[in-house]
């Protein structure tokens, strides 16, 4: 996928942190962007954001919960109207409950596991079709957190274990068919999540549009490679 001139991707949570900032990166590079979000206000400012820059890719957003499957495939019918195909699909939706155990409640566990596996499972099943078609590129968005596990991490833990063992699957399920899996797995990322509100104490950490700009660089990758499984971390954890 070396020309990357008009093709498109789909982007799930991507009004702000990682895909926003990867959003930038493949407009600037001629790419259309198709993102979900649950708010309308969030993606709102996104699309403002975006149209700002004067990129040459177009940028649309839709507010759709990755949860329902249903909902999942109406975006993927919106995407294909509006774009025409998918050429890449970056699963990043998610979500973080963090408690010890005895502590943790049954809606955090479920919420967790809804957003950060079945809702990448919705996302795969309803794009496929149109990556078949477009021999396409699949990115999930899983964690260091799915192998370096901490105290009160059971949910988010189990749930980026369990998101990098599917995309490793899906990828031996999907190369007959010229599609391509990775996934990438960050460290600290200077992001919104879990209420986080990035600042300049953040400058340490790995930024959005570095993790954009790896996408990017999947996408151009020669097509007789396959990265399928990416860790990243800052470079300087001491920094903060």
């Amino acid at each position: 996928m070396a020309q990357l001139n008009d093709k498109v991707a789909f982007i799930t949570g991507g009004s702000k942190g990682i895909g926003l900032g990867t959003a930038h990166i493949l407009m600037a590079q001629g790419m259309n962007v198709f993102f979900t979000a649950r708010g309308q206000e969030s993606i709102s400012h996104a699309e403002r954001e975006l149209n700002s820059k004067n990129y040459t890719g177009k940028v649309y957003g839709l507010s759709c919960d990755v949860t329902n499957y249903e909902a999942m495939q109406q975006a993927s019918a919106k995407c294909l109207d509006i774009f025409g195909g998918i050429d890449a699909l970056i699963a990043n939706a998610g979500v973080g409950h963090f408690a010890p155990i005895e502590e943790m409640t049954i809606e955090q566990w479920q919420n967790t596991m809804d957003i950060n596996l079945t809702g990448v499972f919705n996302t795969v099943k309803c794009g496929l079709m149109a990556l078949k078609e477009s021999k396409g590129y699949i990115i999930t968005i899983s964690s260091l957190a799915g192998t370096n596990f901490f105290p009160a991490g059971a949910a988010y833990n189990a749930s980026k274990f369990g998101l990098t063992g599917f995309t490793q699957a899906v990828m031996l399920d999907l190369r007959k068919y010229g599609i391509k899996v990775s996934t990438i797995m960050p460290g600290s990322v200077s992001t919104h999540f879990n209420g986080h509100e990035p600042s300049e104490k953040d400058a340490w950490k790995i930024q959005p549009e570095d993790i954009g700009q790896l996408v990017l660089d999947l996408l151009k990758m020669n097509p007789r490679t396959l990265p399928s499984k990416i860790e990243v971390r800052p470079s300087s954890p001491s920094a903060k």
